[in-house]
């Protein structure tokens, strides 16, 4: 018998298919029903004792339902005497409140971190965490995987005549200087300035863009305003195209209306969050491979860096 069992909870059900097929393996059975209140009700229906498990449950919209799926499931699975128990969460919610940055305020990140480790969970695989800081607030193994090893041969096979990565604020610089290194191309920044959440003002740009097709890098794409304004902002600096790329594809609110409507030629991104709209300027990559190749390492005490490495 198989020593590993994959689970998935019911929000990002196509992504826990595209992980099964790939690891050959099927998703165990477990029935999660809600009580006429909304009240999470589940039970495991197969043997889990002894077996070492994988919950596959990205915790985005609706961010609590999510999030509470996964920790009742991971209790279900502790009390079935599961060997132990790796939350495969492609999508870590609440991960934007992670520092007290103004009196009375939570630290949200850390909340959830905590809520994870007292159910039961032993390990936790994620991608592109928005601040690396958020793996310290675990004290299990936390494995923060890479989202740009998805876009790198997309954007090698779009073949730019003169291409440029760029961040999309000051806070993202670092992400993008990696992505930037590893194509070995040269970085700008958009600078902002922003009034309130959810909303930016572009204020400048750090760099010369002119003639240049710019790629923007960032984890997260929420309402599109900072992606869509500073697209407007790159093309009236001369810029002959702009592409962003996006692990996290939020996309509340008014978001898809903005791409529609905005000076973004090209929004790329993956399936960590299941997209609620199709439009012929977003692609979607998968992530369902690398997570099963990540799964597949976990269980087989083998190196999960080593894939990001050899890309």
């Amino acid at each position: 018998m198989r020593g590993y069992m994959l689970f998935s909870g019911t929000a990002n059900i196509e992504l826990a298919k595209k992980i099964s097929k790939h690891l050959d393996l099927p998703i165990a059975e477990a029935k999660i029903n809600r009580f006429s209140d909304g009240e999470i009700n589940i039970k495991i229906k197969e043997s889990v004792r002894g077996k070492d498990v994988f919950i596959i449950q990205p915790t985005s919209a609706p961010a609590n339902a999510n999030l509470m799926e996964l920790l009742i499931m991971t209790d279900a699975l502790k009390r079935s005497s599961a060997k132990s128990i790796t939350a495969v969460v492609p999508y870590y919610g609440y991960a934007r409140q992670d520092r007290k940055a103004e009196p009375r305020v939570p630290i949200s990140a850390k909340l959830v971190a905590n809520l994870m480790e007292t159910a039961g969970i032993t390990r936790v695989v994620t991608i592109d965490l928005h601040a690396s800081q958020i793996q310290g607030f675990f004290d299990i193994p936390v494995d923060n995987l890479y989202g740009a090893i998805l876009f790198k041969n997309y954007i090698k096979s779009k073949k730019f005549e003169n291409p440029i990565i760029a961040s999309p604020d000051i806070g993202g610089v670092a992400r993008a200087r990696y992505f930037a290194k590893s194509l070995g191309l040269e970085m700008v920044i958009v600078d902002k300035r922003r009034e309130k959440a959810n909303e930016s003002e572009v204020m400048n740009i750090i760099g010369d863009v002119e003639g240049k097709d710019v790629i923007m890098i960032d984890d997260m794409i929420d309402t599109a305003g900072t992606m869509v304004k500073a697209a407007a902002a790159l093309k009236k600096l001369g810029a002959t195209s702009v592409m962003a790329c996006c692990t996290h594809p939020v996309l509340s609110g008014p978001a898809y209306d903005r791409i529609e409507k905005g000076e973004l030629d090209e929004l790329v991104i993956t399936d960590t969050i299941p997209a609620t709209h199709e439009s012929e300027k977003i692609k979607v990559l998968s992530t369902g491979r690398m997570l099963a190749e990540v799964i597949r390492r976990v269980y087989h005490n083998e190196s999960v860096n080593s894939i990001f490495e050899t890309e």
